[in-house]
């Protein structure tokens, strides 16, 4: 989408905006000054240099404090003269016109970084989005503070951009929710505003943030400062061996320590034990009580495992809630009991959150190194198939691996779903996904409804499965946005996610719909490969 359809798009919004308010008897003062605030920092940003300059202008009339009502011919006479301006070239605002980059036919290639957007203006939105992702970053858009808070704690991004003015609390007030956290897993904060006061400014930096961006945004130099950014996170990564959360060496010392301790056992026959911890349904605790209580519950059970073990033995956070533990000199019964022992003291140990006592666990699967088996992977694989052998026998156990064991993990299942009246479109979407092979080796399921009210009323889901639902915007019957309400009311979000397929003008439809819980967007008409890598994408945070 170049430059020209976004300007197209700000004005249709403008027109629609005031047209709607012509209808009312009167429009509070607080509205006004959003829309205006939000028709400076998008209109500057794609080129519409004299209406940024009216909205500047005009906003200096208008409070986001102000409890006043305005008639409709009072705002009149102060509005109606920006219909004007649009129209006619302007000299600046560009999207980059590079061909979409992203490509996974069979989930071969990721996106390097993830960034999560938190603002509420669609336009600029879309248009961050669209150049952000030219670049082969990958965007998670939140168009309410509480969609955003819930996007950092669930998807940890590599970075996140941030407005101070949201709908239902300002940025200010999110920043203290999540600066804590953002400083400690080294996530990058920078502020996309408006607001250009110097107090404002200072007090952000004074939190913590890394940049403050003023809108309207120069995307050429913001797209080159996002790419410094990630230049300096990945040299900061080069150097960082421990998890800065729970106090566990992280993946990149588990490598170098597997590397190591392989190449000894090659050299010398030393042995070594590898176990594999997982905590039982941690899940279910950061839904219960919040990801905070979730945190408190990682520390405590790194600390005692940390507090348990030898100095000579390596504990790592191997991803999320699921660490790992070399123990070097020991063979895998001796493993196993140091194991036991810590599950029965992290099983006694009491939390306390929202007025109740709970109890976690964790599973285990123990494995050792031997000539036969002497490939990291291979030891890897081995510890695996334990760890869900205590799983499916019911958690809380730990398990040594044999060559007797079930064969592993039961395979994952996607199941891909495609809701859209147009026969042509399903057909073509089916085909594609039904020869898709996720990079985490899922197998895919796909199917197709040609209306909401087909799909609702049959008997697609199962609590034991994982869903992406893809879901048209408009269609006969119950419209897409009708179908995502009733989607988020009556199915857990753990299982299911939704991606909207909408027209290209229907930006109103996308605000609601990110605002009802849809996952992402793609526009119409979309490229295969784009569908693909959002999915894909989606995908990975879902299954893992």
């Amino acid at each position: 989408m170049t430059t020209r359809k976004y300007k197209e798009l700000v004005e249709q919004r403008t027109r629609q905006t005031l047209e709607k308010w012509a209808g009312q008897q009167s429009v509070g003062e607080r509205e006004i000054y959003r829309f205006l605030h939000n028709l400076k920092g998008t209109s500057g940003t794609v080129g519409l240099d004299r209406v940024e300059q009216f909205a500047g202008s005009t906003l200096l009339y208008f409070s986001d404090d102000s409890d006043k009502v305005w008639l409709e011919a009072e705002w009149r006479e102060v509005l109606f003269p920006l219909l004007g301006l649009f129209g006619g070239e302007e000299q600046t605002g560009a999207v980059p016109e590079a061909k979409y980059e992203a490509n996974l036919p069979n989930g071969a290639k990721q996106q390097k970084y993830e960034i999560l957007l938190v603002d509420d203006d669609v336009e600029l939105v879309a248009f961050l989005r669209e150049s952000l992702e030219r670049k082969s970053y990958y965007v998670n858009i939140a168009m309410s503070a509480e969609r955003g808070l819930k996007l950092f704690y669930e998807s940890r991004p590599d970075l996140i951009l941030l407005d101070i003015l949201l709908p239902d609390q300002s940025g200010i007030d999110v920043l203290h929710q999540i600066i804590g956290k953002a400083k400690k897993e080294r996530i990058p904060i920078i502020i996309i505003s408006g607001e250009h006061s110097k107090d404002i400014q200072l007090y952000a930096y004074t939190l913590g943030v890394m940049d403050y961006v003023p809108k309207p945004v120069d995307i050429d130099l913001f797209l080159a400062l996002i790419k410094n950014r990630f230049e300096l996170k990945k040299e900061w990564q080069k150097s960082i061996i421990i998890d800065e959360l729970t106090g566990a060496y992280n993946r990149k010392f588990f490598n170098q320590t597997m590397k190591q301790l392989v190449s000894d056992f090659r050299r010398t026959e030393r042995t070594f034990s590898l176990a594999l911890l997982d905590l039982d349904y941690f899940k279910q605790i950061n839904d219960t009580y919040g990801h905070l209580v979730g945190d408190e519950v990682l520390q405590a059970f790194s600390e005692l495992v940390r507090s348990s073990i030898r100095v000579e033995d390596t504990f790592c956070r191997y991803g999320g809630e699921e660490f790992a533990l070399f123990m070097p000199n020991t063979d895998a019964a001796s493993a196993l009991l140091v194991i036991e022992r810590i599950q029965k003291q992290f099983a006694d140990m009491e939390f306390w959150a929202k007025q109740e006592l709970f109890h976690v666990t964790f599973s285990a699967g123990v494995t050792e190194i031997r000539t036969s088996r002497d490939d990291p992977d291979e030891l890897i694989e081995d510890a695996d198939q334990a760890l869900y052998a205590s799983k499916h026998a019911g958690r809380n156990q730990s398990t040594l691996y044999s060559e007797y064991l079930p064969a592993g993990k039961a395979e994952r299942v996607l199941k891909v779903i495609m809701v859209d009246d147009d026969a042509l479109i399903r057909r073509i979407v089916a085909q594609q996904f039904m020869n898709w092979k996720p990079a985490n080796n899922s197998r895919v399921e796909v199917s197709s409804f040609e209306s909401g009210v087909q799909f609702l009323q049959s008997s697609w889901y199962s609590p034991d499965d994982k869903y992406i639902v893809l879901l048209d915007g408009i269609m006969p019957g119950l419209d897409g946005l009708e179908v995502l309400e009733q989607l988020r009311s009556r199915y857990p979000e753990v299982n299911l996610l939704v991606i909207m397929l909408t027209g290209r003008n229907d930006q109103q439809d996308i605000i609601h719909a990110l605002q009802m819980g849809a996952d992402d967007y793609v526009i119409k008409p979309f490229h295969l490969p784009e569908l693909l890598m959002r999915v894909e994408r989606l995908a990975h945070r879902f299954l893992f």
